[in-house]
């Protein structure tokens, strides 16, 4: 067992060392927008971008996920996956084209639809160019994974990254472009990765095979409404908050800001969930392919276990960390001249701790979607993000007109302990382990306290922040002292 979490640690590893490396380039957006765009700019390139993420699923419609376990059932009974990988490029294919031909027509209604004037339009057509780009992605990036060619993979993810943040700065920056120029960039950057996994198509034959796609559609449909409901779970804040009524705005953060404005400062604080996003997102990419490869092993279930409560509680220390520390660093003035976010973004700053530990859950999440996935029991996924999605709508609604930002991001943790929980509940049914629960609520609590510790006895000092941080790091290594060692052996012996 061990070689095989070794296993699973090294492509986590490639993965992550891209990913990080491609995320943190791309991170050098949020600071540049924040300073070089207006809030209402911030606000409309944030709300078209979760709506963005939204389009991904119904563009994708479940064939990463789906594709990675038709192949992969394929090349374990010693077939030739040639077919499977031309019938999902295929498919996507005819599928992306027709869904951005539509965009671009109906461009006006959809701007009002998300709350956007008519002017804004053009963005949607901007949007609709990366989505298709995007959509064109996901079966070589898929297959890339599924070879274990990851590499490959992470090559092609920086090198997009470094184009979209290079045409950034050079058109904003530079050619004074605004907005247009973050969606330019983006379009840049996707073409780029395009460009580079073009080799990947080599393998593209004149094969269809309805027998595949059937497949493929029977398993990876049920992930178009969990998607969708996934994602509302995190971005349904943005859109509900450029509904917020004018006198409602006034009253929670005074007069001159409007509703695109709230959007902006709130997505831009939001966006430091990167910290711990980066890791959820590095995991997955190893994880699911790990999980399908191993799932027949006598000690799989043992393995799964000890997979969950490592990955939960490194996401438990990374939110700790990031709620005590970040908000000092947003705030901090950098060489007398420059702040993360500027202190028009402030306001917005107390929405971290919730973003934080929602990820949390998500993290769980994640980790028991294997059972799930392995027993074929995607019928349980829609019930599941669909409460998540529900709770978070509702309190949203609720919350959003009496808190403001922190009312949306209230309802983000709402949603993801909800779809925690039901996660859970249809994932054990269908593949019963034990996992270590009371542990990691244990650590979840002293977490949380720790991380109001430095409001209750009034002390704002990074040393104090340090001090928590350290003393949180000993009560895990108590607590899962076993985890803990393996951990420290497979970094020993490399």
């Amino acid at each position: 067992m061990l070689d095989k979490l070794k296993l699973l640690a090294k492509d986590t590893v490639i993965y992550g060392a891209s990913t990080i490396l491609a995320r943190g380039l791309n991170y050098i957006l949020v600071p540049l927008y924040a300073n070089l765009l207006t809030t209402f700019e911030n606000g409309v390139h944030a709300l078209i971008y979760a709506n963005i993420a939204l389009a991904n699923v119904l563009f994708a419609y479940g064939m990463e996920t789906s594709y990675l376990k038709v192949s992969s059932d394929t090349i374990r009974s010693g077939d030739d996956s040639t077919g499977c990988f031309s019938t999902a490029v295929v498919s996507l294919f005819l599928t992306s084209t027709l869904f951005t031909v539509s965009i671009l027509l109906f461009a006006p209604a959809i701007a009002g639809l998300i709350g956007l004037s008519g002017d804004q339009q053009e963005f949607i057509r901007y949007a609709a160019i990366i989505l298709w780009l995007d959509a064109m992605l996901v079966i070589p990036f898929a297959e890339l994974r599924l070879k274990r060619k990851a590499v490959r993979f992470a090559v092609a993810r920086v090198i997009g990254v470094v184009i979209v943040v290079a045409a950034a700065v050079i058109l904003i920056a530079g050619f004074q472009t605004g907005l247009k120029g973050a969606f330019f960039a983006n379009i840049a950057g996707s073409f780029a990765s395009l460009v580079i996994v073009l080799p990947v198509f080599r393998q593209f034959r004149r094969l269809f095979s309805a027998a595949a796609l059937r497949e493929m559609l029977r398993i990876g449909l049920p992930y178009v409404p969990t998607g969708v409901a996934g994602l509302l779970v995190h971005l349904i804040d943005r859109n509900v908050l450029i509904r917020m009524r004018p006198d409602d705005i006034e009253r929670i953060y005074g007069p001159g800001l409007q509703a695109s404005d709230v959007v902006g400062i709130y997505g831009r604080v939001a966006a430091f969930g990167i910290l711990i996003q980066l890791f959820i997102q590095v995991f997955r990419f190893a994880w699911q392919p790990f999980f399908l490869q191993h799932a027949d092993d006598p000690e799989a279930k043992k393995l799964f276990r000890q997979v969950l409560s490592i990955s939960s509680v490194f996401a438990m220390v990374i939110a700790l960390a990031a709620t005590l520390f970040v908000p000092d660093l947003v705030r901090h003035h950098y060489f007398g001249s420059l702040y993360l976010l500027p202190p028009a973004y402030w306001i917005g700053l107390s929405i971290l701790p919730w973003i934080f530990f929602s990820y949390i859950f998500d993290m769980i999440s994640t980790n028991l979607s294997a059972g799930i996935l392995i027993t074929g029991s995607t019928r349980y996924l829609p019930v599941v993000t669909f409460s998540g999605a529900g709770v978070t709508t509702a309190v949203c609604i609720l919350l959003v007109p009496v808190m403001g930002m922190d009312g949306a991001a209230i309802a983000i943790l709402s949603g993801t302990v909800v779809m925690s929980f039901c996660m859970g509940y249809f994932s054990l049914k269908v593949y019963p382990n034990s996992y270590q629960w009371f542990r990691l609520l244990l650590l979840l609590g002293t977490g949380l306290l720790l991380g109001r510790m430095p409001g209750i006895v009034n002390v704002d000092s990074i040393w104090f922040d340090a001090v928590l941080t350290a003393g949180y790091l000993g009560i895990v290594l108590v607590v899962f002292r076993n985890e803990a060692g393996f951990v420290f052996r497979s970094l020993k012996s490399g």
